[in-house]
Order: structure tokens, then C-alpha cells, then sequence
């Protein structure tokens, strides 16, 4: 170890490719500061410590380990050298850039530098930046799914085969890989419990049993089970959701890339190894590859080529705070079969899978003009993988739509009849799909049509949004729909 400048590690860069060797010193920061500022969903305050301590008792005496209330109180005490790989938010690097002792390095955990993003923004002169053609360079300088030249199987983007409903019987799938708490996570939530009953701390969301890796032995099983279990099956299905299963084929490793345990590149070489021996198709593979080298890439790169003040973009007007019902997670409170699941998972686990974040949660909140801003807050807090570079582009550009189409070409909203097409919850709900206006109007169905109601205008200017103005326009009970949706209250559907 002598002569290495002691590497500090954040929570979320615990994985030895963040480190410059095998020997390196490291410095880990336990600072309470973190959890009292926001209110976090006690199963991610549980996973992110649980993996910050695990990774301390694998270093052992490599391994500096400060628990206090800030970190400028263990940089302080350590009163040493440090280097640190480029922090994920602009409130930590702005931190670490104001110590003097600190070193901020290149950013790792990611498959695309930001020299090699740049050089891709330049080459695209005043054209948009799209994900398609992000996702492609980087496939051509990776080498990923190539057949020389030519992407395999001769298409590049096979998202046209993927958006199956659900299949009827299920996927018949084995349960998703899950831990075994040891006494590092019964140290944890012993911690928790007493520092929530001091008036230290406040939880959002239900404990349970850990759901996630915290450790790099536990990530690569869960990857190793992905890989062989449910990978083969989770293309066609990735769009899809099933009152039955929380999971379908979903990979569920997000948490532990976002934590540094896994590199992506490694998810990557491995899907594309079940590919190349026979054992995924390619649809799958592609699918899966697309979300790591293309879309988690392209979110975070992203994140900095916006700035920071990006998060305050609200370019349609969305000022509604956000209900009790939707920020407390009270799904008992819901009578909307879909909506009431989707909290249900949050509530209870931390997690759902993205079409769920996309089209239930983030379409309702769309709809109803949630404050994109506190429900960007609420995404990160609220959910196991949230971090604010994934947050703040996902949700102020993807989801709601508030940075007028920076991000994404066109807002995601849709009615009851796309959650009816791609799930099983619209059945015994007491809700109907078809219905607009009436009692038991879906929620969804109205919401929709009083979104472009409300976004007229803008809406009206964008060429793959003016065709639902003017189906809003031909609609004989439009102003029943206005009516109905403007008064209703904060009162959860």
C-alpha cells in the first residue's frame, strides 16, 4: 500500500473497479447526515448501509471506516491525501471539489467516458440527441452484439418484438434470486430502528427483509441467476405487467449497478455470452444490452450535459403538490386496481419494474400535474435504485414531460386502454378502460383526455402528439371530461 493515495469510495462506487489496485487504502464514510435530510424509504436506507458496512468488513484493515454525522467531519479526522472517482450528483461533486485534500478523478461504473460522449454531441452538429443513435455508436465502439460491421442478426433496435402482453398462465418462471441477511443486516436494522425512535431519522415505506445484493459475492449470483432464468423470456415481456408476479423477467440487478457492485460491462460480456452459445435470443439480449450500454448511459451522461438547473424545468405548467395518499404510499387508500398494486410495491419493497414507473405512477402523476420537481424527489427517496442522476432526466425528461421534449420526442401518456392491453389489472377493477366520464370512469382513460385538454397547445405543435389533439377536439363529451376531471380533489382514485 505504500506510496497509493487512499481512495475514497462513495456508497454507491463499492466495486473494485473503482479501485487503481488490489492494495489501494480506502477511506468509507458512514455520515448520518444523508438519511436525516431526506426522508428515504426504510428498505433502501437498509441496503445502502448494509452494503457500506459489508464492503468495510471485506477490506478489513484496507479499509478506513468513519461513521459520523457528516463527511466533512471524516475528511477532518483523517486529515489525509485522498482521490475520489467523479461523484454521481452535482451536490457531491460541488462538496468534494471545495476540499482541498480531495482529488476528483474520472468518473467509473459507466460503459461511454464523457470524452467519448462529447465527441459524439459535436459529431451531431444541431441535430437532437437521440437515444437510438447513442445506443448504436456505442454498440459499434464497444463491440457489443456486432457481426462485424453489421449489427447482429442485421437490425439494431428489435424493441418491435418486445411489447408482448402478458402471457395468460404466467411466465412460469422460478422466483428472482434474493439473500440471506447475515448480523451485519441485523446491526443495520437494529441502527435504523433506534435512530428512528430517537428522532434521528424518518422512513418512508415499510422494512422487510432485505430484497437486493449488497455485496459483490451476492450480485454476481443474482446476475448468474438472471442470466439463466429469466433472460431468455425477457424480451417479448419487458413491457408487460402481472397482479401475480411484481417481477416477470426483469433483471432487478439495478440497485446493485447503481451501487458499484457489479460494472455494467460485465452484465453486458455476460448477456451476450447467453446469446452467442444458444442459451437467450436475441431479442432479449439486445433488449436487456439496450437498457446498460444505451439507456443508463445515456441518462447519466445526459444528467451533466443538461446542468443542474435542468431539474427545474417545468414546461407544462405542473404545479399540483403532490397528494398524501401518492407521497405516503397509501395503497389501501386507492380503489385504481393498478395504481393501488403499483404503491403496493413501492410501499413494501422499494422497487417496481420501469414500465410500471413509467405508465402507472409517472402517467398518472402526468396526467393529474403532479409537481415534477417533488415527484422527482419522491422517485429518488422512495425507491431502492434511485440515485439523482437517474431521477432527474428519468422523471423531469422521460416521464413527465417537463423539459418539453429535450429528452424524449413526446410526453408518455396513455389511457386505461394500454394499461388494459399490457396487464391483468383492469378486470376486477371497478374502474372500466372504455369508460370517460361516470362514476366508474377509469381514472387513466379521463386523465388522458384531460392531459391533452390542459396541454392543448403544446401538444398541438408536436407532430407525434397533434393526432391525439385532434381526437380530444372531436370528442362530443370533452367538456363533461373537463368538468369531471377539473374538480376533482386531491382524493385518491
Amino acid at each position: 500500500m505504500r506510496g497509493q493515495t487512499r481512495r475514497w469510495l462513495f456508497a454507491d462506487q463499492l466495486g473494485d473497479h473503482f479501485l487503481d489496485s488490489a492494495e489501494q487504502p480506502v477511506l468509507l464514510v458512514e455520515a448520518r447526515s444523508v438519511l436525516a435530510r431526506r426522508r428515504f424509504h426504510r428498505q433502501k436506507a437498509h441496503l445502502v448501509l448494509s452494503a457500506l458496512r459489508h464492503r468495510a468488513a471485506e477490506l478489513g484493515d484496507r479499509a478506513e471506516f468513519a461513521r459520523t454525522r457528516t463527511y466533512g467531519e471524516a475528511l477532518d479526522t483523517l486529515g489525509a491525501p485522498l482521490t475520489v472517482c467523479h461523484p454521481t450528483s452535482y451536490a457531491a461533486e460541488a462538496f468534494v471539489r471545495r476540499r482541498d485534500e480531495v482529488t476528483v478523478l474520472p468518473p467509473r461504473g459507466f460503459t461511454t467516458s464523457p470524452g467519448e460522449f462529447g465527441a459524439w454531441v459535436r459529431d451531431r452538429g444541431r441535430r437532437r440527441l437521440l437515444l437510438e443513435d447513442f445506443y448504436r455508436d456505442a454498440r459499434r465502439r464497444l463491440l457489443v452484439l456486432m457481426d462485424g460491421d453489421d449489427p447482429a442478426g442485421g437490425r439494431w433496435n428489435l424493441d418491435a418484438d418486445n411489447r408482448l402482453p402478458p402471457p395468460s398462465g404466467g411466465l412460469d418462471l422460478p422466483p428472482p434470486w434474493a439473500p440471506e441477511e447475515d448480523e451485519i443486516d441485523e446491526e443495520v436494522r437494529h441502527d435504523l430502528d433506534r435512530w428512528e425512535r430517537d428522532g434521528e431519522v424518518a422512513f418512508a415505506g415499510r422494512d422487510g427483509p432485505r430484497g437486493f445484493p449488497a455485496t459483490r459475492r451476492e450480485a454476481l449470483r443474482a446476475l448468474r441467476h438472471f442470466i439463466t432464468h429469466r433472460l431468455p423470456v425477457f424480451g417479448p415481456f419487458q413491457d408487460a405487467m402481472l397482479s401475480s408476479d411484481p417481477h416477470m423477467a426483469h433483471s432487478r440487478l439495478s440497485a446493485a449497478v447503481n451501487l458499484g457492485l457489479l460494472d455494467p460491462m460485465e452484465c453486458v460480456r455476460a448477456a451476450e455470452a447467453a446469446y452467442r452459445d444458444g442459451r437467450a435470443p436475441l431479442a432479449s439480449v439486445e433488449g436487456y444490452v439496450r437498457q446498460l450500454i444505451g439507456w443508463r448511459d445515456y441518462t447519466w451522461h445526459l444528467y451533466w450535459h443538461f446542468g443542474d438547473d435542468y431539474r427545474n424545468l417545468n414546461r407544462l405548467s405542473a404545479h399540483v403538490p403532490l397528494p398524501a395518499w401518492f407521497a405516503e404510499l397509501d395503497a389501501d387508500a386507492v380503489e385504481a386496481r393498478c395504481l393501488s398494486w403499483a404503491l403496493r410495491q413501492v410501499r413494501d419493497t422499494g422497487f417496481t419494474h420501469h414500465i410500471v414507473r413509467l405508465m402507472v405512477l409517472g402517467n398518472y402523476a402526468m396526467q393529474r400535474g403532479f409537481d415534477p420537481l417533488a415527484l422527482t424527489d419522491w422517485y429518488h427517496r422512495c425507491f431502492v435504485d434511485g440515485y439523482d442522476w437517474v431521477m432527474v432526466p428519468n422523471v423531469i425528461g422521460m416521464s413527465q414531460h417537463a423539459d418539453g421534449g429535450m429528452l424524449a420526442t413526446k410526453p408518455y401518456a396513455a389511457g386505461g386502454a394500454y394499461i388494459n392491453r399490457m396487464s391483468d389489472f383492469c378486470g376486477p377493477c371497478r374502474y372500466r378502460p372504455t369508460l370517460r366520464t361516470g362514476e366508474d370512469a377509469c381514472p387513466y382513460t379521463a386523465g388522458y383526455w384531460w392531459f391533452v385538454s390542459r396541454n392543448e397547445e403544446h401538444l398541438a405543435r408536436n407532430p407525434r402528439t397533434a393526432r391525439a389533439v385532434h381526437g380530444m377536439r372531436r370528442l362530443p363529451d370533452i367538456e363533461e371530461v373537463r368538468a369531471q376531471e377539473s374538480h376533482r380533489d386531491a382524493s385518491p382514485p
